[in-house]
């Protein structure tokens, strides 16, 4: 996924049109570029995923910055962020909230979890087990938290951003397709180029701290209004019946395959229409094409497929039956 100039920057207003609201967005880039170098793929998926109101699964390595990436994207937002530490013994209330005997008045008071934020940072999410991960489902599809017969909405925007380390296996639970679902991207954050390597280095060298927002400079760029804008913008994006069609040829390809034992759903192909319509607004479209389905289709549908069990053993990989399938699909003109 390659990253689109950014519009250039006016001034802020409070209703905003689309070329500011863009300039906006592009001035959080440039914000979080000041913490974090070589990522521009997933800083771009970050932004479709908040324009798209998805929510995003981050993996990489340890070391490669996935975590400052996040806390860099919620400063320049401006937005409130908690992060839990997933582990083994996290319970289902310690991230929804629960029910708290208050002794004074006798009776039982809610407290509220740490998803009762804009953006959850869920980090390491494969290291609780599945009954803890599922206390994020309903936030997650429906932004709401339902305890016993009470249901409270959470703060509007809301993002969760989950961290996976992809090598280490010891003392992880794999995500059911339910969850893995909930997310409309899955982004790799890989080992940067030699040059950004090198830029990392001598920002350390002259002093940098990456526990130190203030320090690097990172300050809040846009504001609600902003936000609402932009996200407003994105849905008014259009698409013609073919390019739906596009879409839905590729999902039932998916399904069709011999490799593969769980294909694309309907909502996988509805998360592509919403990521394809983020990327062709960041790009100054006012209609997604087949280029911009094509484009968000391998970090939208990577973590959704299930290959059979003998396609694995034969080295299938989930992205090279994406490129292949992409291959064999009809284009519309």
């Amino acid at each position: 996924m390659t990253t689109p100039d950014p519009a250039p920057t006016t001034a802020d207003e409070s209703v905003l049109g689309d070329d500011a609201a863009r300039a906006a967005v592009g001035r959080v880039r440039t914000e979080i570029g000041k913490a974090v170098v070589g990522q521009d793929a997933a800083i771009t998926g970050l932004l479709i995923a908040l324009l798209a109101r998805g929510h995003v699964l981050v993996e990489g390595v340890p070391g490669v910055a996935k975590t400052l990436l996040v806390r860099a994207f919620s400063r320049a937002l401006g937005l409130e962020t908690k992060r839990v530490q997933f582990t083994p013994d996290l319970m289902p209330g310690d991230v929804s909230g629960s029910l708290i005997y208050d002794a004074r008045s006798g009776e039982f008071e809610f407290r509220e979890g740490p998803v009762f934020t804009h953006i959850l940072l869920a980090d390491e999410i494969n290291r609780t087990p599945p009954k803890t991960q599922a206390a994020l489902l309903e936030a997650m599809e429906e932004r709401q938290v339902s305890t016993d017969g009470v249901t409270r909405p959470l703060p509007d925007p809301f993002l969760v951003a989950a961290t996976q380390n992809p090598i280490e296996h010891e003392g992880t639970y794999t995500l059911p397709e339910a969850q893995l679902d909930r997310f409309l991207l899955k982004l790799i954050v890989d080992m940067p180029a030699r040059d950004a390597e090198v830029t990392v280095l001598r920002r350390h060298a002259d002093g940098f701290s990456p526990r130190d927002l203030d320090e690097a400079g990172v300050q809040t760029v846009v504001t609600a209004a902003d936000l609402r804008a932009a996200q407003a913008a994105v849905r008014d994006v259009t698409a013609t019946d073919d390019v739906l069609g596009y879409i839905v040829d590729l999902a039932q390809a998916t399904r069709q395959s011999p490799s593969v034992q769980l294909g694309a759903s309907p909502r996988a192909a509805t998360a592509l229409l919403a990521t394809a319509k983020a990327w062709a607004w960041l790009g100054g479209s006012p209609a997604i094409t087949p280029d911009h389905v094509q484009t968000m289709l391998l970090p939208t549908w990577r973590h959704r497929l299930r290959l059979r069990p003998d396609a694995e053993l034969e080295g299938v990989s989930v992205e090279a039956l994406l490129q292949s399938i992409l291959q064999q699909t009809r284009v519309p003109l």
